[in-house]
């Protein structure tokens, strides 16, 4: 017998007898059971009836703060957590990755979205294959994994700019990046009203594992718009509702949390600070920027290792000063978040930059996102970072720590010949033949015509000369290989390379006169090294950005070329003969080309992860069965080798194809090896020609 205590309880006497005697379908109406219900819930408990109470069982999950600390499920809670990227690693690997996070003794994986792997193109969406958010988010909380989760819009994450997508760059009037500027905040608002929605059914209160959202990344390193962050909290809130966490991550100082934090808003603050810091008066200040109760001790990014850019010796961190550090945190009951847990690569062209006092000062990451996290690149557990971090969680969480799995097998497939499928003059000839050629009274920027990543081709006629000329660039992102021919057509002959001009050293070149039968033709390939992803600089525009001078005067009319990204993967073998004849005419140094190796995998057990080693080469990208597995330059350094996923390679013939802007190594091979190599580089960065 119901005995009715109040007006209030009538609606759900009423739901119970509905549902118990079965007028309602159980699995169309309670299905979509709403927050509402899960109040009444909460308010009279879970005996009303043991068939309502099943479907209600959702209505039990809750995260949240109180008394400064986290709680879930009406328990304390102290978030382990770590950052694993499922955009820097292959799906296929998804779950070896996630299983070596639990044996670290990590109960949470934060993860950032980049928007700029969603929505390649204006309203063009990508979730599928290494962008299938929803499956990694899945996958996480099947194997226990709680999820802090990043979507910016702004993540950094040495991720090329930052993660926005370079269209947004061609937009004029040129767009305000992250500030209330009505136009950004609109392409803002049509992004996250796409990514909500698949988002808002695995917060932790729907089932799912979603704890806590940020709101931006750092803003207070960046600016005080605080109109900007109060915008994204009312569209956050919009779709996740109120109960979820929303926080911000600032560095632990004051003028940083001044700028950043939004605690008018109900937002939870959090903070990140250098590794060896002593983080309690850090988490003192931190209080400061939360209501009373609300400020739970979190290290959102706990610094395991660093990046690394090209030109500089490779980040190593030692694994008892970091584990000490940890314990310091954790030894008084502290929350964390490993940055990173496990780095993984960065695929492709979008890799990050960073600039230090100007934009000149440009410094490009590698290839590899290695991080010298506890994790390694390839997936590795076998050494004493992790054994350090382990022994430090495995103390303090209470819980005995799965044993990690054994290192993933590697295979060093050996030497492979490589032959040259295309030279730069033949891939010139066949973007002369395109219809994507765009004419302009002066140099435009890659975005605008369209090309976001990889290379574009710069071609202008030269005036009439009778010596040599000085070649002034004032402004070219990133880095601009000079030639100069006779014509614009098959007729011009072989460019003759003149030399390199970089965003960092922006060196004057001496164009030499050359015997045409017309005007000789100054071409100058441009590549994109990765758009700054961190601080003032991050509307990085790539090509030629600036007027191009001879002698002091402006060249006109301007052709520019967009290079198709597939363009050198699949490139249609030449003629062998023709090849062979290249090879012994042409100056291998002086200008970029295509080449083509095999590998042979017998059978499907040999299919194991490797590395290519391009020791001997210069610098340029790669492709292993049409995946781009991102750009190589031992020539600088420190990053000798490639690591080649086993998910990319099949049983059969494997193709390699290599684009070298310089020259390749004399033996015309490459070394598929078991261990990666950080060790390459003997050049000087400021100095380097190649």
């Amino acid at each position: 017998m119901v005995v009715l205590k109040s007006n209030l309880e009538l609606p759900l006497f009423i739901f119970v007898v509905i549902v118990t005697t079965g007028i309602v379908s159980s699995s169309s109406s309670l299905s979509g059971l709403s927050s509402s219900g899960c109040a009444f819930h909460r308010r009279y408990g879970s005996s009303v009836t043991p068939t309502l109470n099943s479907h209600l069982a959702a209505c039990n999950r809750r995260f949240w703060i109180s008394d400064d600390m986290f709680w879930k499920d009406g328990n304390p809670f102290r978030i382990i957590g770590g950052d694993v990227h499922y955009f820097r690693i292959l799906p296929q690997y998804w779950r070896d990755r996630l299983l070596r996070a639990k044996a670290l003794g990590l109960n949470t994986i934060q993860t950032y979205v980049p928007w700029n792997l969603h929505e390649p193109e204006p309203k063009r969406w990508v979730f599928e294959g290494i962008a299938d958010i929803e499956s990694y988010l899945k996958l996480a909380q099947e194997l226990g994994f709680l999820v802090m989760l990043r979507p910016g819009p702004y993540i950094c994450a040495e991720w090329d700019f930052g993660g926005f997508p370079a269209w947004l760059l061609a937009i004029e009037p040129p767009l305000k990046l992250r500030s209330s500027d009505k136009t950004f905040l609109a392409y803002v608002q049509r992004w996250w009203d796409v990514l909500f929605p698949k988002i808002a059914p695995l917060l932790y209160e729907n089932g799912g594992p979603i704890i806590m959202v940020q709101i931006e990344n750092e803003f207070g390193s960046y600016g005080y718009d605080k109109k900007y962050l109060h915008y994204l909290v009312a569209l956050a809130r919009k779709y996740l509702g109120n109960q979820t966490i929303l926080y911000t991550t600032d560095g632990g100082s004051r003028d940083t949390l001044d700028n950043g934090t939004i605690p008018e808003k109900g937002v939870f603050s959090a903070v990140d600070f250098s590794t060896g810091e002593n983080p309690w008066p850090i988490f003192q200040l931190q209080k400061e920027y939360n209501a009373p109760g609300k400020s739970p001790p979190l290290s959102a990014e706990f610094y395991t290792g660093w990046l690394t850019h090209w030109g500089e010796k490779i980040a190593e961190t030692d694994a008892n000063y970091t584990a000490a550090a940890l314990e310091k945190i954790l030894s008084r009951n502290g929350s964390v978040v490993l940055y990173m847990a496990h780095g993984g690569t960065n695929f492709g062209f979008y890799s990050g930059a960073n600039t230090g006092q100007n934009e000149s000062d440009y410094k490009a990451d590698l290839t590899s996102y290695d991080y010298d996290a506890p994790i390694k690149e390839s997936g590795d557990v076998q050494c004493c970072v992790i054994a350090a971090i382990r022994r430090v969680i495995q103390k303090y969480s209470g819980v005995v720590l799965p044993r990690a799995p054994p290192d993933n097998k590697k295979l060093g497939y050996g030497l492979v010949d490589l032959h040259k499928i295309a030279s730069f003059n033949e891939v010139l000839n066949d973007i002369y033949d395109s219809t994507m050629v765009v004419k302009s009274e002066h140099p435009m920027t890659m975005e605008t015509v369209g090309q976001m990543f990889g290379f574009m081709l710069y071609a202008s006629k030269l005036p009439p000369r009778k010596r040599s000329s000085i070649l002034k660039i004032l402004k070219v992102h990133d880095r601009a290989q000079v030639f100069v021919s006779c014509g614009l057509d098959k007729a011009g002959g072989h460019p003759i390379y003149i030399g390199v001009i970089e965003r960092w050293s922006n060196r004057e070149l001496l164009i030499p006169k050359i015997s045409c039968s017309s005007n000789s033709s100054l071409l100058i390939l441009v590549e994109n090294l990765g758009r700054v992803n961190y601080g003032q600089y991050i509307s990085d525009k790539k090509g030629i950005l600036s007027n191009v001078f001879i002698d002091g005067t402006a060249l006109h009319g301007w052709q520019m070329f967009p290079i198709p990204l597939d363009r050198f993967s699949n490139f249609t073998t030449l003629n062998p003969i023709k090849q062979v004849s290249d090879l012994m005419t042409e100056n291998i140094s002086t200008g970029p080309g295509i080449y083509e190796g095999h590998v042979t995998i017998n059978s499907a057990k040999q299919i194991k992860d490797t590395f290519i080693s391009f020791r001997g080469w210069n610098k340029g990208i790669a492709f292993v069965n049409d995946f781009n597995i991102g750009r190589f330059w031992p020539s600088l350094g420190p990053q000798c080798t490639l690591y080649v996923p086993a998910p990319l390679l099949r049983e059969g013939e494997n193709i390699v194809v290599i684009l070298e802007l310089h020259a390749p190594n004399p033996d015309f091979t490459i070394n598929l090896v078991k261990k990666p190599d950080f060790t390459c580089g003997t050049k000087s960065r400021r100095n380097d020609n190649y």
